[in-house]
């Protein structure tokens, strides 16, 4: 199983919007896909039209298993959505308590990668959609995944987000002795405007290699996705915003066939 955790310290920038997006894509490809709310606020689960409120079991649910989450209470908080292949695992306000209930217990940074180990065989591809505080939640979220996706809306006031984002990644890896591949990816960008052309060529110039070579335009179905509960691309396949999350994902997936390959090409430890 592939894992992408899509984060940011600041929101409004695109996390949901990408994470569905992606996971809409990765489906329709044939693949089946795992979307992770780990966000209090329940943005993606809203968005595949579920109520955070009264949706039933979810994220929440993991972390009151004390450690011991087993394929069957894995398969418990999934949900389905509209699209073939597409599962969900909802949010709700209860992830707000987490860190004053669970904060100081150990093994509380390993829940989600311990449910998505129960679930390797069910799904090639999980996308975990983060809240935007740094605390239990994006620890879980960081600790599981492959890749770090960091999408940042093309403006100035975004780039405080992004380097406390940055900033973060380093503290964990630092802390827990493992590097963060991360790509960041410029979203919301307007060409007629000179504040997304200059944040974009901001974002490369500090981050260099690290940022999208492209950018997630604005385009106003994405709204009109979100209100029928859709992927963009189950809804107007052929728009701008499709056609630019399309070549995002396959960068991705060049990146992570690449990886493999490197990882494939190890020698084994029995073969010192």
């Amino acid at each position: 199983m592939i894992v992408w955790t899509v984060a940011n310290q600041k929101g409004g920038v695109g996390k949901t919007t990408t994470s569905v997006t992606l996971g809409g894509l990765l489906a329709e490809q044939g693949n089946k896909v795992l979307l992770i709310d780990m966000d209090p606020h329940g943005s993606m689960t809203s968005y595949l039209g579920y109520d955070p409120d009264t949706v039933g079991k979810g994220s929440y649910e993991l972390f009151m298993e004390n450690g011991r989450i087993t394929k069957e209470v894995a398969l418990s908080v999934i949900h389905n959505t509209k699209v073939p292949g597409l599962d969900v695992v909802p949010a709700s306000m209860a992830l707000a308590t987490l860190d004053r209930q669970l904060g100081n217990q150990d093994g509380m940074g390993l829940v989600i990668t311990q449910a998505l180990q129960m679930l390797q065989e069910d799904y090639q591809y999980a996308i975990i959609d983060c809240p935007a505080i740094l605390g239990v939640l994006m620890i879980n979220a960081l600790a599981a995944c492959n890749k770090v996706l960091i999408p940042v809306q093309t403006e100035h006031l975004a780039f405080k987000g992004l380097e406390r984002m940055i900033q973060t990644l380093t503290m964990v890896a630092r802390a827990r002795r493992r590097q963060f591949k991360y790509l960041i990816i410029p979203t919301m960008f307007d060409k007629r405007t000179r504040a997304s052309i200059t944040a974009v060529k901001s974002m490369r110039d500090k981050y260099g290699k690290s940022v999208w070579a492209s950018m997630v335009p604005l385009d106003t179905r994405f709204r009109d996705a979100s209100r029928a509960n859709l992927p963009i691309s189950a809804l107007a396949p052929d728009t701008k915003g499709v056609i630019s999350y399309k070549a995002l994902l396959a960068q991705l997936l060049r990146s992570t066939d690449i990886s493999q390959e490197v990882l494939n090409d190890r020698p084994s430890a029995n073969s010192a």
